[in-house]
């Protein structure tokens, strides 16, 4: 059965080729969502074997935390933000969870990284994921998830009121937008929990500020921050 299977698919594949989400090439056996070329160029941060790297440094003196990473470097025009249009517009979830997947098995071998309990997302407001169809943030949870062998939970962190893109805006008015925008459902669930909090991208930082602020009114929470790319 198996055998049929895979013939059959390849078969498919001549007609509909799988393309790599990074550069478009047409995907060959054994690769999936990327291609291998993509995976080795791909400009990765190595920031979870430096505690002091330039994202945590970003966050010093406004959110209390215990690890701070991003696994990617975005800029404008590179393959990085031709894998996030893939992800948040092109109905490509894959790629969060194979970024994630990817990133996981990343942590997992970093010594000193500290194994979280609770995996949350950023949740989108619920009218621009159904409009999307997805939270992109939720597969990335999933894929780091499926490595870090902890579960993730896209239920407890919620958007209270819907907010305008924050792309083109300044820091501080994005910050201003972003007060108060996040709401904690059922905190009992998360007490004395170490809770990586993971997005798509970081770039100001405002809203992972607002959620980890969220989370940390929870008596003895701890807070990690994770997300797949980091503006620089």
């Amino acid at each position: 059965m198996n055998a049929v299977y895979r013939h059959l698919s390849d078969f498919v594949s001549l007609f509909f080729p799988e393309v790599c989400a990074g550069c478009g090439a047409s995907l060959v056996s054994q690769e999936s969502v990327l291609c291998s070329g993509c995976i080795f160029h791909l400009p990765y941060t190595n920031f979870h074997l430096d505690k002091s790297n330039r994202v945590a440094r970003q966050f010093w003196g406004r959110v209390t935390f215990r690890q701070c990473s991003a696994y990617l470097y975005f800029s404008k025009g590179s393959k990085v933000q031709n894998l996030m249009h893939q992800l948040k517009y092109n109905n490509r979830p894959e790629v969060g969870f194979k970024l994630g997947d990817m990133y996981g098995k990343d942590l997992k071998e970093a010594s000193g990284f500290e194994k979280p309990d609770l995996i949350i997302p950023v949740p989108l407001h619920p009218a621009r994921q159904r409009k999307r169809g997805y939270n992109q943030s939720d597969y990335f949870a999933e894929g780091l998830s499926k490595q870090l062998a902890c579960p993730f939970n896209n239920r407890s962190l919620k958007r209270g009121h819907f907010t305008e893109s924050q792309t083109r805006k300044s820091r501080f008015v994005r910050y201003e937008n972003m007060k108060d925008v996040f709401m904690v459902n059922e905190p009992e669930l998360l007490k004395d929990k170490h809770i990586l909090l993971v997005d798509d991208i970081i770039t100001t930082g405002a809203t992972i500020e607002s959620c980890a602020n969220a989370l940390l009114t929870i008596s003895n929470t701890k807070i990690s921050i994770a997300s797949i790319a980091f503006t620089e």
